[in-house]
């Protein structure tokens, strides 16, 4: 038997005991509890001394145990709940009747309790408890001196044990929460209405990536998971639905890095007779709204970076940063094919257009640090996209950046149904992105049928989320990011067990 076995064997034991003593080892119903943040503050304003007990100061929470001191008759927990920790002290006179039940409690075991506020003789904020429930017997051992996990792909597959005993961790997704709240509130204020759009698809599109495809077996026919809601949303533009926005779970079938995981959010957004430059303001307004809901630091770390998100952001155009940073123009078509060569591009085959991007992104993506709009682009790689009206050569496009990753792509939408429809048959046809040769009638239909001036936006709320949490990897902003299977996850458990 592995200790992780014999540990569970012990605890089960200890279960059987407190039935026998009568006590419910999963509890139930608990109420009028408090949050322990508040508990700590409350007593922190009562300038109480050491050794001393408030006669009229109690509270009531429920937490889970996260250190136990086992001194004979009197018992120590430190109880954890979703805002802090706090100290309970259990003596065995307070708790006479009590008493064999707790001495079946664990690290890990869920108990609600209730007591005195006071100070220990050192000093120590403690809740001296008259009354303990169970409500929760944990059977499995948690991480050794709750130092949390500490193997990273471990903390990725048990986020349930790694929320628990990493409060940093929990701490990032109450600022995701956060920051949601704040972008869907300022949409909200200015007049979008919020909209839900299929995740099953029948035709994948709305941007460059491979679809997941599934198959409904009523229907007897290919569905694909949304890679993005955007022809969905302005088909509501032409519905009426004049300023639209939906926080999207998205699936590309692509690989997983730090900065890209199969499913993520997006939130995109649309606004009639509106343009790329509205959305330039939307994105920094947005940003700007979850920073103020977060601590109002404008000025903020990312790992070595120190990043200022004041407004207004730069913006730059496409073609004067390929010539910075790539050393040849974006008009010579043979120097940009040769600087492709040199950085070890696989260009054969590849339109010209998808080349000047990819060399784009190699030489001039990783010098873009500080937040910045980068815009008109390529027409050729931007098929949903109306064109500069004096060089039809560059689509109406731009791209936010933040630490050298893209964190929004905005267009000034094309509506003309004619052109929209001859550009996707040129994609069909292979010319430009083959991650993009979708041809969507019913779309084109939609069109046809008229869809007013628009400008639209798409935000990576998982990429925001890691800029402005500090966050390096995109697996450490989703709860439970998708892993590969591995030998190491069936015996995750005893190695949660034994870390230290």
């Amino acid at each position: 038997m592995g200790e992780a076995d014999h540990l569970k064997a012990e605890r089960i034991k200890k279960l059987e005991k407190l039935r026998e003593l009568g006590v419910d080892p999963y509890g139930g119903r608990f109420d009028h509890t408090e949050p322990i943040s508040a508990v700590r503050e409350r007593g922190e304003s009562l300038g109480l001394e050491s050794g001393q007990i408030s006669e009229d100061q109690r509270c009531r929470v429920a937490g889970r145990i996260v250190l136990q001191r086992v001194m004979g008759n009197l018992i120590f927990l430190t109880v954890r709940d979703g805002t802090a920790d706090v100290q309970f002290g259990l003596s065995k006179k307070s708790l006479r009747e009590q008493w064999p039940a707790i001495k079946q409690l664990d690290l890990g075991d869920i108990i609600g309790a209730e007591g005195a506020i006071g100070k220990t003789k050192t000093g120590e904020l403690t809740v001296w408890a008259d009354d303990v429930t169970l409500l929760c017997k944990a059977l499995r051992q948690p991480p050794e001196k709750w130092h949390g996990l500490t193997d990273v792909e471990l903390r990725y597959r048990m986020r349930y044990v790694d929320l628990f005993t990493n409060p940093p961790v929990r701490e990032v997704f109450k600022q995701r929460s956060l920051i949601i709240q704040a972008i869907r509130e300022y949409l909200l204020a200015c007049s979008y209405f919020e909209v839900e759009t299929p995740a099953l698809q029948p035709i994948y599109g709305g941007a460059a990536a491979r679809p997941f495809t599934t198959h409904h077996n009523t229907l007897h026919m290919d569905l694909f998971l949304r890679i993005s809601p955007e022809l969905y949303l302005k088909r509501l533009l032409v519905g009426g639905i004049e300023r639209v926005f939906e926080i999207a779970r998205n699936f590309r079938n692509e690989g997983i890095s730090p900065r890209h995981n199969p499913e993520f959010t997006m939130i995109e957004l649309y606004e009639a007779y509106a343009d790329y430059n509205v959305m330039m303001e939307r994105t920094e307004q947005m940003v700007r709204a979850a920073i103020e809901r977060l601590d109002g630091r404008f000025a903020r770390r990312y790992g070595e970076l120190n990043l200022d998100f004041t407004l207004p952001w730069q913006r730059r155009k496409y073609a004067d940063l390929f010539t910075e940073y790539a050393g040849v123009e974006i008009t010579d078509l043979a120097g940009v094919r040769d600087k492709a060569e040199r950085l070890n591009i696989d260009h054969a085959g590849m339109d010209d257009a998808v080349v000047i991007n990819a060399v784009f992104e190699e030489t001039v993506e990783p010098n873009l640090v500080q937040p910045i709009f980068v815009y008109d682009y390529p027409a050729a790689i931007c098929p949903l996209t109306r064109r500069h009206p004096d060089d039809p050569s560059v689509a109406l496009r731009f791209e936010a950046f933040v630490a050298g990753m893209e964190l929004g792509n905005a267009y000034t939408e094309l509506n003309d149904p004619q052109v929209q429809e001859a550009n996707l048959r040129q994609q069909v046809a292979g010319e430009g992105d083959e991650t993009m040769a979708v041809m969507d009638e019913d779309f084109v239909k939609a069109l046809e049928y008229g869809m007013p001036p628009a400008g639209g936006l798409g935000v990576g709320i998982d990429r925001l989320v890691m800029l402005l949490t500090d966050s390096q990897s995109i697996r450490d902003v989703i709860l439970f990011p998708l892993q590969r299977p591995t030998e190491r996850l069936a015996t995750s458990e005893t190695q949660a067990t034994e870390e230290a």
